[in-house]
């Protein structure tokens, strides 16, 4: 999926209002399809919403796959990803000035076949390919963008497993399954 200019800025505004709407009244913005600028908007999309403060993480909370229309889920996972991440306390009403949203609109997850972790090694490509690996019910996804962060691949892999709670080695397991997806980036 492509977007303009303007549905980029409208979903990075909507992200924004969003998070303060939550922050004054404690509830999810509400916000009609007639008040959406574009089509595309409306039709099912998934989405992460990273906020960062300077260069460090503050949250991020995202859809793999696509269950509601875009800018519900541009406005659900902004909210997630300011109040509801685990690995932070909710923002604060200062914080919330501070903060970068970015947000990465993913394309449908497709399972990557490999006959090994060589093969795997050979399919993965950096900056392109966003992740999801799965061994049961453990499951975890990079974005595309944090190969800014882990540009070798086995060090993406090493972390990518230990996210998913398996050992670093997690994903040379036969048993361990590869999604791909790729993503539009955009920030404030």
């Amino acid at each position: 999926m492509e977007l303009t200019g303007v549905e980029k800025k409208f979903l990075l505004s909507l992200a924004r209002k969003s998070i303060m709407h939550y922050l004054s009244t404690g509830s999810m913005l509400r916000l009609s399809p007639a008040d959406v600028p574009s089509k595309k908007l409306v039709e099912n999309g998934a989405c992460f919403v990273t906020l960062k403060m300077g260069t460090e993480l503050r949250g991020c909370i995202g859809t793999l796959e696509a269950h509601r229309p875009l800018f519900m889920d541009a406005i659900e996972n902004a909210a997630a990803s300011a109040f509801g991440d685990p690995r932070f306390y909710p923002l604060s009403m200062q914080e919330s000035s501070k903060v970068k949203i970015s947000i990465s609109v993913l394309t449908e997850p497709k399972e990557l076949p490999v006959s090994g972790p060589e093969d795997l090694l050979k399919k993965l490509v950096p900056h392109k390919h966003g992740l999801i690996i799965q061994q049961g019910v453990a499951r975890a996804t990079f974005l595309p963008v944090v190969w800014e962060e882990l540009p070798e691949k086995e060090r993406f892999l090493q972390h990518l497993s230990m996210k998913a709670g398996l050992s670093p080695e997690g994903w040379k397991s036969p048993r361990t399954k590869f999604f791909i997806y790729e993503a539009i980036e955009f920030s404030e």
